[in-house]
Formats: structure tokens, C-alpha cells, sequence
């Protein structure tokens, strides 16, 4: 009995398969060796947090919360590590959507991520508003069970 298949052509199959195989295993090593640019909150950038909610700039929801954590109750790196996330956290935390919606729509406008942190106030903004926008582009809030 025969082999209902051209050898040339099940050995080509085979070699396929191998390239393939190899080039997912080098992915993965690629892959492997990413490091992010960041490993999350480091203390300087709570230590700012801190800074921005002390100040004459921060929100009200913001300030209540630095008194809660003045009182002990818990800690920005609590809130940062999401231990934390009660109706206060989200209401203090939901200050910052619009600035971060701005900041979304500049960067797929393709504005320069650092000139936009630089600004602190991205030119989207005076962005005149489309017909297609969607107000309804996700959630309006932080709730713990979104994440």
C-alpha cells in the first residue's frame, strides 16, 4: 500500500510547521526579556500624589482624602496598590477621567506623549467636538468591580 500523500510535499508540511514552531518559541524569548518601563507607583510619585493633594489645586474629593489618610485610616500606597477602593478612593480617583480622556484623545490625535504630560493640559481639549463621538465610551467612574 501507498502513501496517499507526495512525500515532497508532507516533508514541506513538516518543515512549515518546524519554521513556525521555532519562530513562536523565539517570540516568547523575546517576549520573556521585556521589561516594562515601569513597575508601578514608586514613592517619589506618591510622595507627588501627596503633593498635588495638599495643594490649592487639588479637588475637594481629593483633599477629603488626604485627611482620611492623615487620620491613619490607610495610606496613598494602599489606594495605589488597590487595597483600598472605597466610594471616597473612586469619587477622588473619578476627578482625574476628564484630564485623562483629554489626555487619551491627544495621544491617538498623535501629539507627543511627553509634551503632553509637559502641558498638563493637552491640546485635545480645544479639540472641537466630532459628530461620531461617542459619549458613552466606557465608564464615567472607578468602581471596584470594574477592574
Amino acid at each position: 500500500m501507498t502513501f496517499p500523500y507526495d512525500q515532497a510535499r508532507l516533508q514541506a508540511l513538516f518543515d512549515d510547521v518546524d519554521a513556525r514552531t521555532a519562530a513562536a518559541v523565539q517570540t516568547a524569548q523575546q517576549a520573556a526579556q521585556y521589561q516594562p518601563r515601569s513597575r508601578g507607583v514608586s514613592e517619589q510619585d506618591l510622595a507627588e500624589i501627596e503633593r498635588y493633594a495638599r495643594s490649592g489645586k487639588a479637588p475637594k474629593e481629593f483633599k477629603d482624602l488626604q485627611q482620611r489618610i492623615d487620620s491613619g485610616e490607610f495610606s496613598w500606597k494602599d489606594i495605589a496598590s488597590g487595597r483600598v477602593m472605597d466610594d471616597g478612593v473612586q469619587k477622588a480617583l473619578a476627578t482625574g477621567v476628564p484630564d485623562l480622556q483629554r489626555a487619551y484623545t491627544a495621544i491617538e490625535d498623535g501629539q507627543d506623549i511627553d509634551d503632553i504630560i509637559a502641558s498638563g493640559n493637552p491640546a485635545a481639549q480645544q479639540r472641537p467636538r466630532r459628530d461620531d463621538d461617542d459619549e458613552d465610551d466606557g465608564p464615567s467612574h472607578f468602581r471596584k468591580d470594574a477592574w
